[in-house]
């Protein structure tokens, strides 16, 4: 593919930054949000965490999740670090792919616990085991969302031997 021009290039890369930021601050978000539901003592606020948080993963966290993967396959075809050439390139988009399809299935449970808190104030107890889950799938998921910022940064070296071959035709 052919490189972006500068402009272009900085555009994609705002973009991406712009989503990437936007995911990691929504997660963050709803990992307070679990952390109220968790050991809120107030029915209502409980129940607001809840409810809140089905909304912030559809409405936030999924939109942003896809954004951040598409502009940063985009980028990656447009800039000489390429899409398979360096090993922390596949890294963070095996951690994107994958935090991605995490919270897609992620989704169901919390859809579930929002249900139950629409209806009804969620004794102590109650659906314990889902409401640990998110809390503890968020925490991962703000962990490996830096660990990708992280690998953006530090950009580890390595090249993989697609990216020597293309080294050695250019």
């Amino acid at each position: 593919m052919k490189p972006y021009s500068p402009r272009l290039r900085k555009t994609m890369l705002t973009a991406h930054i712009t989503a990437s930021l936007g995911w990691f601050g929504a997660v963050v978000a709803f990992l307070a949000l679990a952390i109220t539901g968790l050991a809120g003592s107030s029915p209502q606020t409980v129940r607001g965490a809840y409810v809140s948080m089905e909304l912030v993963g559809w409405a936030v966290i999924v939109p942003l999740a896809g954004a951040s993967l598409l502009t940063g396959v985009m980028q990656s075809l447009g800039t000489a670090w390429g899409l398979f050439r360096h090993y922390w390139v596949i890294a963070k988009l095996l951690i994107t792919v994958l935090a991605t399809g995490l919270l897609l299935v992620h989704m169901q449970p919390v859809g579930h616990l929002a249900d139950a808190a629409a209806r009804a104030a969620l004794d102590g107890g109650e659906l314990e085991g889902i409401r640990i889950q998110l809390l503890a799938d968020a925490a991962a998921a703000a962990v490996a969302l830096l660990t990708a910022a992280g690998l953006s940064v530090f950009k580890p070296r390595g090249i993989t031997r697609y990216g020597r071959r293309r080294q050695r035709e250019q």
